[in-house]
């Protein structure tokens, strides 16, 4: 089956890239509009802290749906119903704990980036490098999630079914993203977001009228649709249709409910956002703000996933170019042909293209400011300008790394991906920052155990997993390694196991430490509640 876009109704690759060239095209202009005032570290990592907060929120919901809110939850619920509308559910409740616990207080104590936080009251260099080292493997689970989601797009909409091609894909979508973030720093990648933000919120909105109206705006037609269009009927609308067959399975979804509620809270490209602001404040505001924006978006996917399984099928679904991620456009082509089909695709472009920018800003400025400004330079570079210089080389360098991951791993869903890089955020960022923010007697030791531990973990339990070996190419979501199988650790995500332990190794390196400084703690305490001696330290 070459091109299942292209259907009856004929699928126009031309008009397709011709959207997507548009919206590269504008969004570049003002990328470089924006570039025109970065002159500093501030301006360049923080967008010089100019961004309201209803600005800053709508970016932040710019950032957070990503190809795996958009194709891999539609895609999830399409072929799995309730259990794929869980990863909505788990995306978004995660945003309370970052409101209620991280968000403000990151704001009030750190500068551009989560090592700044830890560095308030621990030893500059190991713990900055444990931050950034964190950020950087976060970042690159990320990455492979978004690369994957453009390749299966272009898979879909191009008729390219050849590895060859799709990697080519890959690779474009990947040089625009390096020159988004090497022109435009945090506040041409903000407006892109922003832009990005409405352009996909307004067309979910459009598409989710258009499915309903399709059924009478009878969501309970809707529903019995997609029970008559897949293969276990009604077990669509019911738990356990992924998650539900074995004990192993049922933990395997709380390990990853676990790693999806936790894991936001811990994601460097989020928590960067904070800094973009003037005030706490403001940053209290962008995650209500954001807050709205998601739980609206997360409702469409509800309608546009049951929708894909009533209307295109999941049989198609599945057979198409990129799997379970093809089910949003696949729906857009079946409600308004190749015109629809278009510009839903480019909007989904403009989300991967958009959350890749965000990431490797993140990940460049983490390396930049955390490892060269402060571990290699010990805060004393001779060139104020030269760690903005290194920033832009990282985000070349991470650009690369990504496009070789995402053709890696091509035709993965891209909402299993994410949630994997939830998992390694939860267990490796999460525990150091409640940590550090919330414990007196937290020490260098501790955060260094918590992080490295976590991370180490993490990773080790996601190499020896069946997420990476051991299922077939024919599964529901295939391993990304086929045809081996050297799996040992039976669980998908490691959150169940990983997050505790990396509490747990964050208690013990503490009190194994003698190490403590309570006076900092103190002071720490003060500006993160009141936010008083913030804005004297983040303006230097």
């Amino acid at each position: 089956m070459r091109n299942l876009a292209a259907g009856v109704t004929g699928n126009n690759p031309g008009l397709n890239i011709g959207i997507f060239a548009a919206f590269v095209l504008i969004t570049l202009i003002v990328v470089f509009r924006a570039s025109r005032n970065n002159r500093t570290a501030a301006d360049y990592y923080a967008a010089g802290r100019a961004f309201t907060g209803p600005q800053n929120g709508i970016a932040i919901s710019g950032d957070y749906l990503s190809a795996a809110s958009f194709l891999g939850i539609a895609g999830a619920i399409a072929l799995n119903g309730y259990d794929g509308f869980l990863y909505s559910i788990g995306f978004l409740v995660a945003w309370l704990v970052a409101l209620l616990l991280v968000a403000e207080l990151l704001r009030n104590t750190g500068k551009y980036t989560m090592g700044d936080v830890l560095a308030f009251r621990m030893r500059q260099r190991p713990v900055r490098a444990a931050a950034a080292t964190s950020t950087l493997v976060v970042t690159f689970f990320y990455l492979l999630a978004q690369m994957a989601g453009a390749g299966g797009l272009v898979a879909l909409l191009l008729g390219v079914t050849n590895k060859a091609g799709q990697a080519a894909v890959i690779a474009v979508v990947g040089v625009i993203m390096i020159v988004y973030v090497l022109i435009g720093g945090m506040k041409g990648t903000t407006w892109v977001q922003i832009i990005k933000a409405a352009l996909l919120i307004v067309g979910a909105f459009a598409m989710t009228l258009w499915v309903l109206g399709r059924y009478g705006f009878n969501l309970s037609d809707l529903l019995g649709g997609a029970v008559d269009a897949h293969p276990k009927g009604g077990s669509v609308l019911n738990p356990g249709l992924q998650y539900g067959a074995t004990g192993t399975s049922k933990l395997d979804f709380l390990s990853l409910g676990l790693a999806l509620v936790l894991g936001t809270a811990g994601l460097p490209h989020v928590l960067m956002r904070f800094y973009t602001v003037p005030t706490a404040k403001e940053a209290r505001r962008s995650v209500v703000w954001a807050i709205g924006l998601i739980g609206v978006f997360y409702l469409f996917t509800l309608v546009l996933g049951y929708g894909a399984g009533a209307i295109v099928g999941p049989d198609a679904i599945k057979n198409a170019p990129g799997k379970a991620n093809s089910a949003a456009p696949l729906l857009a082509q079946a409600l308004g042909g190749p015109v629809l089909l278009g510009i839903i695709a480019a909007i989904a472009f403009a989300t991967i293209l958009a959350v890749v920018a965000g990431l490797t800003i993140t990940a460049s400025a983490s390396f930049a400011h955390d490892i060269y400004a402060n571990v290699i330079k010990k805060g004393e570079a001779s060139d104020k300008n030269a760690e903005v210089r290194v920033a832009r080389i990282t985000a070349v360098v991470i650009g690369i790394v990504a496009i070789v991951g995402g053709i890696v791993a091509n035709g993965q869903n891209v909402a299993f991906l994410v949630a994997l890089a939830f998992a390694v955020a939860a267990s490796a960022n999460l525990p150091t920052i409640l940590y550090t923010l919330f414990w007196k007697r937290f020490n260098t030791a501790g955060a260094l155990w918590s992080t490295y531990g976590g991370l180490a973990v993490s990773i080790v339990l996601i190499v020896f997993s069946p997420a990476v070996s051991g299922k077939p190419s024919t599964a529901a979501t295939p391993s990304m390694i086929t045809g081996v199988d050297f799996h040992w650790f039976p669980l998908e995500n490691p959150g169940l196991v990983s997050i505790p332990v990396a509490f747990i190794l964050g208690w013990l390196g503490t009190i194994l430490s003698k190490d403590r400084d309570q006076s900092k703690f103190a002071e720490m305490e003060v500006r993160a509640l009141t936010g008083a001696g913030a804005e004297k330290a983040i303006s230097h």
